[in-house]
């Protein structure tokens, strides 16, 4: 989620919006802009979902988080921006272990271009492309505990196209729609040893190689006055199954692809704009269906900063 500085219509300048909550933008609209936005949000299970989107009982106290992220992003040109959004979380289970503390998990780096400006008159919409690559500095492998495993231990090849445009309803609200989808890419596989974010526990010793995984969605978000805007996103996440590989010190091999999963979410929000450059976002994060996934209910906020 981020301000855009793009329109699909000349009345949509009078709008100010801060972005949804799960949707991705594009780039800044003038060389030289920064923009901030730290980001908060917990994270709780509320059930699992098997292979068929039924429920299945938990046989593990629940995974729960809280992470805090920002993004930071800085226009190089008037159409090309650069983005970084590092991490930090604390996991824990009841009854169970907790992370040894604030881990930091992988970085990504991300080149953002805007290839086509919107043209009101021609109802063309702006569209975006951003590609990167995230950088494997979290925690993976040879844990002390397993709540430390943040990280994937790969680097992972990203791409994302977005579409953005904004139309007048009746009364001048505004409605800005976003499309997107992304995907994403292990460019290599990760030298485990002992307790690790793949699930292995002491004594193994061996490799990991997540599989692909990526998003499509849209979001709309709809003009209540200058300042306040309703926002939701509907979402779609998929991912291919991990592979494993190697050996437990005894003797036990292990040679095995996991099965994947995937979800649907909606995560509706209310936004408030002090100013044109300035905003917060509150909002809620539901997964509610898929398959080999959890229910998450996931509350969240941002603040909105743009330079």
């Amino acid at each position: 989620m981020t301000v855009s500085t793009y329109s699909q219509s000349a009345c949509a300048a009078d709008q100010w919006y801060t972005g949804s909550l799960v949707s991705p933008s594009g780039p800044l609209s003038k060389q030289g802009m920064f923009l901030l936005e730290p980001y908060m949000y917990y994270s709780v299970p509320s059930g699992m979902i098997g292979p068929h989107n039924n429920n299945v009982p938990m046989s593990s106290p629940r995974q729960q988080s809280v992470t805090s992220f920002t993004i930071y992003r800085y226009a190089l040109t008037d159409y090309l921006s650069i983005q970084t959004t590092p991490a930090i979380s604390y996991r824990w289970k009841h009854g169970d272990t907790t992370s040894s503390g604030l881990k930091i998990g992988d970085v990504p780096v991300d080149l953002m271009w805007r290839y086509l400006t919107a043209d009101p008159k021609r109802f063309i919409p702006t569209l975006n492309l951003i590609t990167g690559v995230s950088f494997p500095t979290g925690d993976y492998s040879h844990l002390g505990r397993s709540q430390d495993g943040v990280g994937s231990g790969v680097y992972t090849y990203r791409a994302t196209l977005t579409e953005q445009s904004t139309y007048t309803m009746p009364n001048n609200h505004e409605l800005r729609l976003r499309l997107w989808a992304t995907f994403r890419r292990a460019l290599n596989s990760a030298h485990l040893r002992d307790v690790t974010s793949y699930g292995t526990t002491r004594g193994f010793r061996g490799h990991g190689q997540p599989g692909m995984y990526g998003e499509a969605g849209f979001s709309l978000e709809y003009g209540i006055t200058q300042r306040w805007v309703f926002a939701i996103d509907v979402a779609r996440d998929w991912a291919n199954g991990t592979r494993l590989k190697g050996h437990y010190a005894s003797g036990l091999k292990v040679d095995e692809l996991s099965s994947g999963s995937g979800d649907w979410q909606v995560a509706p929000a209310l936004e408030y704009n002090w100013t044109p450059n300035y905003g917060v976002i509150a909002g809620v994060s539901v997964y509610y269906a898929g398959h080999n996934t959890s229910r998450i209910v996931s509350p969240q906020f941002a603040f909105n900063a743009l330079y």
